[in-house]
């Protein structure tokens, strides 16, 4: 088993919050590693990027790589998500609110990792879910970004699961159309949902 890793891309002195930023990538026979190269972790770079864009130096933003590819029963990325939200709290010395943001299984883990401590708001971009995926995110703010020719993980699932949220959490549903598993079509809209939530959600303010 690797550790996992946690890659800064901004980190002011005096953050008013905290951006965690999740990949997906299933599992791969006989290669467990997440290596910064593959095309899972590319992905969320420029979400990243234009997230810490948008916050002007007032939030801290990370990227995690899990500990290996895909999920399985012995551990999965909610912990690696759990390992990372402990490292960034002692990293900066406080507790800030903190947002997460996941594409495909970084969408589900953000998810369920949302009820840890200090998550305010979660951002699941094409979320690979189960039907049953539960958590209790009272208090919470959600953000759901699915695109609409998504063939890899079905937003008819993501839906069913963003539903049963909304009984504890206030939930949002936005639809890509066009946009596929991969965000590389309409990737903008993505990036421009998720950075307009973070901002609302740790600033209370609008995008500019």
């Amino acid at each position: 088993m690797t550790e996992p890793r946690l890659v800064p891309i901004a980190e002011p002195r005096r953050p008013e919050g905290v951006v965690l930023v999740l990949h997906g990538g299933a599992s791969r026979p006989g290669n467990p590693m997440v290596r910064p190269t593959q095309l899972s972790v590319l992905r969320m770079i420029p979400v990243a990027r234009r997230i810490a864009r948008a916050t002007r130096g007032r939030v801290a933003v990370y990227r995690l790589l899990n500990s290996h590819r895909g999920w399985d029963t012995e551990h999965t990325p909610v912990k690696d998500t759990a390992w990372a939200l402990d490292r960034v709290r002692d990293r900066l010395g406080r507790r800030l609110p903190t947002c997460l943001v996941g594409h495909s299984l970084g969408g589900r883990a953000a998810l369920l990792a949302g009820v840890e401590p200090d998550v305010v708001g979660v951002v699941a971009l094409n979320p690979w879910v189960y039907p049953t995926d539960s958590a209790d995110l009272t208090g919470r703010r959600v953000l759901v970004v699915h695109g609409d020719a998504d063939r890899v993980a079905s937003p008819e699932r993501a839906a069913q699961v963003a539903r049963r949220l909304s009984r504890t959490a206030e939930v949002e549903w936005r639809t890509v159309s066009g946009g596929k598993h991969a965000m590389l079509r309409h990737g903008a809209d993505f990036e421009r949902a998720a950075a307009e939530f973070v901002v609302m959600s740790l600033l209370g303010g609008r995008v500019p």
